[in-house]
């Protein structure tokens, strides 16, 4: 058997980014208590790691309503947060960490300037994710979220309408085209930018290959992490024998039996131990 593993598998280099900030992070050194708004990545392996070195997660409403002096540090998460955040850590002495990836800022950016320029703005991705709760509020929370087809329906514009079209950093590219699309049949002089990320871009362009490639694919990453999930839903869709895993534990051997190829993809978010457990489970079992 060949088990070839991407060549975009892991880590990108936002949540890498992310990753050593907090890694590099002295508890000795920082304003206590340190928090964490939510999960740095969406991955349970690296939310442990982060634990493990004494920081606690709080929710939204656990730090507007904290007290000041309950929260010392605000570690900021790669997926990004509304402006209003930072208003907040300020009038309550907290030092904030920022790990945002700077893709995602980018985004943030696109959305405040457009809004204050008074343009209809939609913005192409997952409701309710990090990501796109952040770009919404620097939005003014005025962003039209579109996350499926059945969300063009409520997209009513003029002719002459000022509209930009943007998107969360890990969108199906596919998806994103045909919102433009839709957009400018309705709005002609709509602007649309091409934010989704180019590790994005990578590894939806080789898992598409390794799905048509191999006899089978297996899709390392969480099922809260949207571009881990977009990477299985575009194998799936190409090879039934896509599988979908958080780690080297929820492989089932028996259905790899006879298999002459296995390719390997992993999110943006699924660091490098849990790829090399994978890896060293595989070789183990089939006596590579």
């Amino acid at each position: 058997m060949k088990i070839y593993l991407s060549q975009t598998a892991g880590f990108c280099d936002g949540v890498k980014r992310a990753y050593e900030m907090i890694a590099a992070l002295d508890m000795k050194k920082a304003k206590k208590p340190v928090r964490i708004l939510g999960n740095l990545v969406h991955n349970p392996d690296v939310v442990n790691k982060i634990g493990e070195k004494g920081i606690s997660k709080i929710n939204w409403e656990e730090f507007e309503t904290a007290a000041v002096g309950e929260i010392g540090t605000l570690i900021i998460t790669a997926h990004g947060i509304g402006p209003e955040v930072f208003e907040i850590a300020k009038s309550k002495d907290i030092e904030v960490i920022d790990t945002t990836c700077p893709r995602v800022i980018k985004v943030q950016r696109l959305a405040q300037v457009f809004a204050k320029r008074g343009y209809e703005i939609v913005l192409v991705g997952d409701q309710k994710h990090n990501e796109v709760e952040g770009i919404h509020a620097w939005g003014g929370r005025k962003t039209k979220i579109v996350s499926d087809k059945s969300d063009l329906e409520m997209l009513k514009f003029s002719s002459d309408a000022k509209v930009a079209v943007i998107s969360q950093t890990t969108q199906n590219e596919e998806f994103f085209r045909e919102v433009g699309e839709y957009v400018k049949g309705i709005a002609p002089q709509a602007e649309i930018f091409e934010t989704i990320c180019h590790a994005t871009h990578d590894r939806q362009a080789e898992v598409k290959k390794l799905s048509k490639e191999f006899q089978a694919v297996i899709v390392i990453g969480s099922p809260i992490s949207a571009n881990s999930t977009r990477l299985y839903e575009i194998s799936r869709e190409l090879n039934p024998k896509t599988y979908f895993v958080e780690n080297a534990g929820q492989i089932r051997l028996d259905e790899l039996e006879g298999l002459k190829n296995i390719a390997i993809m992993a999110g943006a978010s699924t660091p490098d131990w849990i790829i090399k457990e994978v890896m060293d489970l595989l070789f183990s079992h089939f006596k590579l």
